[in-house]
């Protein structure tokens, strides 16, 4: 292993260990910022929902960042690439001007990393807008009976998705990481990287939904629910 991928590993797992911290006293409050819909209690889930997808993905996401971070490298170097990317030469990597290899590919391992976590950022944000509404507008003469019916109905949408081929295949690519740069490198420009983090958070969430749509509609929004789901 490199010296940098010891870095980044010492990275992801730091990182995901203080979220760890951050989290374990936020769940009430973020299931108090979805009962109202504002630009503070939005800001306030946002953030928490964000440190909280990082403690529980960045660990998992560490062969994947690591291999991304030794393709980099290789593609640098124009050594023997792990991937046949010979018809994508003309792709040339965009470094960063008077910005040291080392310094260029961090940037860039950043970038991977960042572009992923948004697309749970965005999920958080997505879900918390849809749930305000529901519960503010559609739910409000709904009896206790009657939401828990729906809430048994999301549970079993959320059972019957983990045997669909859908899943499977975002399963597939979000475990291995040989299977995700196979299907979708392209090169290792900025835009590439973007790209690359992008398709990774959203083969994960393709695996995932199911459990944060239950954690919020149930109330599941605790330390160990999450660590169980992690």
């Amino acid at each position: 292993m490199y010296k940098i991928q010891k870095i980044i590993l010492a990275s992801l797992l730091c990182t995901s260990l203080v979220a760890w911290l951050f989290s374990i006293s936020q769940p009430e409050m973020m299931m108090e910022t979805m009962m109202t819909l504002n630009p503070i209690a939005l800001l306030i889930f946002t953030v928490s929902w964000t440190v909280g997808m990082a403690a529980m993905m960045f660990p998992a996401i560490v062969p994947m960042v690591l291999l991304y971070n030794r393709l980099i490298v290789e593609d640098n170097n124009n050594s023997d690439h792990l991937l046949d990317i010979s018809k994508h030469k003309n792709d040339k990597q965009r470094q960063f001007p008077l910005v040291p290899s080392a310094i260029n590919y961090s940037i860039k391992t950043i970038v991977f990393v960042a572009s992923y976590i948004l697309v749970w950022s965005l999920t958080g944000i997505l879900l918390l807008l849809s749930w305000s509404i529901l519960m503010n507008n559609v739910f409000t003469t709904y009896e206790a009976r009657e939401l828990d019916i729906i809430s048994g109905f999301l549970l079993v949408i959320s059972g019957l998705y983990q045997f669909s081929s859908l899943k499977r295949k975002c399963l597939g690519y979000c475990e291995s990481p040989l299977a995700f740069f196979t299907k979708r490198w392209k090169g290792n420009s900025i835009i590439r990287t973007i790209e690359l983090g992008t398709y990774h958070g959203l083969y994960c969430l393709g695996c995932c939904w199911p459990y944060f749509l239950l954690m919020i509609a149930l109330g599941w929004m605790n330390i160990a629910w999450m660590g169980l789901f992690a």
